[in-house]
């Protein structure tokens, strides 16, 4: 799959002199991509962005210090994006351990200095924030009351948006990275974000169109599954992106809640034809092959029966929503539901690629294989 590079590239010389944990209180207004670069304006103190919230924020001239707020994969994101994880002063616990679990905090050990303490849950102690010194604080869009909070305390606040876009992974993961690029010009990496995730979806689009919707994969995505409840992913929720742009159906699709809590008996009813486990919650495939969690049996599962039960990858961030992974993390879903429409695809090699190419990564085969390894028996870590 060279071809996606070779585009890729053609893509950036010809542009070259051209300028989402959900939150179901975000604003439904979708802020346009090229009406925020529209918005950027150079001032004397530094640059002018429209943020998620459709809010203009005055950006300091010299970052040197940054904050992530309740906007859990942005952390990896933002140190991919920046080559370096030694400005980010503060992010969520969550974040962190992904961090620790995941190959992040391997790839940039600085990041694990970072503070989590200032964060309990989605609340925010300013208190404790502020001892941090940000010249820059990120948190996550529809959050009014905390905004005002942090803005009160003289901090600057950027809102990113995470179900503003209605949980499609890759506009989600474009917008951030657009408003990413104005807040940092010279680290700008939209035109090869959007070429390659572009470029992606067209191949993936184009193999999957034609399957007949009798013919289709029938998708289960487990977003949380312990003792105590069983959570899946409805019509609201990245599993319903995944689904579709992967050309399968999403078994949960008629249930409107994005985290729907279900039972034994609706998973029998369904009988997906693969399961997918995210990475927030810590239960494996081998966990459903062996009925170990509490006293579900899924041996009358097809999916289980076949062994087609998987482990979404821990990549930078966990790969189930918005991460810097998202490109790859699709040729990884596809190929998992159609093996034989993507047989020509080296899902390991791509990955590597990628974040050479996009990042300035360099990834050993080990690496590759603790964050996308199918079944979970390297990357299933919390």
């Amino acid at each position: 799959m060279k071809r996606i590079f070779t585009i890729l590239m053609a893509a950036m010389m010809l542009l070259s002199g051209c300028a989402g944990t959900a939150n179901e209180s975000e604003q439904s207004q979708e802020p346009s991509n090229s009406e925020t670069a529209e918005a950027l304006e150079q001032t004397p103190e530094g640059r002018t962005v429209v943020d998620h919230d459709g809010i203009e924020v005055d950006i300091p001239e010299q970052i040197d210090r940054i904050a992530v707020g309740n906007i859990g994969p942005m952390a990896s994101v933002l140190t991919l994006f920046l080559g370096s994880g030694e400005s980010i002063v503060g992010m969520s616990p969550m974040s962190m351990s992904a961090a620790e679990n995941g190959i992040l905090g391997e790839l940039f050990p600085e990041l694990l200095d970072a503070d989590t303490s200032f964060l309990q849950g989605s609340n925010i102690n300013v208190e404790k924030l502020l001892t941090l010194e940000p010249d820059l604080v990120l948190i996550q869009s529809g959050q009014s009351e905390v905004r005002t909070q942090l803005e009160n305390a003289g901090l600057t606040v950027v809102a990113f948006g995470v179900g503003t876009f209605k949980y499609d992974i890759i506009n989600t993961y474009e917008a951030w990275i657009d408003l990413l690029s104005q807040i940092f010009p010279a680290n700008d990496k939209m035109e090869e974000v959007t070429a390659y995730s572009k470029e992606v979806l067209e191949l993936v689009q184009s193999r999957v169109s034609d399957i007949p919707e009798a013919e289709r994969k029938r998708a289960l995505f487990l977003f949380q599954y312990d003792e105590t409840q069983m959570v899946a992913s409805g019509r609201n929720f990245f599993g319903q992106y995944w689904c579709e742009s992967a050309g399968a159906v999403n078994v949960a699709q008629d249930i409107e809640a994005g985290q729907a809590t279900i039972t034994m008996e609706q998973v029998y009813e369904w009988q997906p034809d693969v399961i997918f486990i995210t990475n927030f919650t810590n239960t494996k495939p081998a966990d459903l092959y062996a009925n170990a969690v509490g006293s579900d049996d899924w041996s009358l599962v097809k999916a289980v029966q076949e062994q087609q039960v998987y482990k979404m990858p821990l990549g930078s961030f966990r790969t189930y929503s918005v991460s810097a992974d998202m490109p790859v993390t699709l040729l990884w879903v596809a190929k998992t539901i159609y093996p034989d429409l993507f047989s020509d695809i080296d899902t390991d090699a791509e990955v590597k690629d990628f974040y050479q190419r996009i990042y300035g990564v360099t990834l050993t085969d080990e690496q590759v294989a603790a964050m996308y390894d199918p079944q979970g028996d390297v990357a299933y870590g919390m």
